[in-house]
């Protein structure tokens, strides 16, 4: 008896050359579920490992928008 399964969900490596993390080991989440050190936010950080080049180049949009963001503050 064979046992129907799904193909493997491609799982990217963590590191990228095309990509670099944006993670600068400061490590604290704000009130918003964001990063303080790398300004992306907790579910950017979880999709980051599975992440494609093109979704990590947008992670990285958004974190520096939202650095943008809290310089003028």
């Amino acid at each position: 008896m064979s046992v129907a399964s799904k193909p493997a969900k491609p799982l990217y490596s963590n590191v990228s050359p095309a990509v670099a993390s944006p993670c600068i080991s400061l490590c604290r989440l704000d009130e918003q579920k964001v990063c303080l050190g790398c300004f992306r936010h907790v579910e950017d950080i979880r999709q980051w490992r599975s992440a494609d080049d093109e979704q990590r180049r947008q992670i990285c949009r958004e974190a520096l928008a939202r650095r943008t963001q809290a310089e003028v503050r």
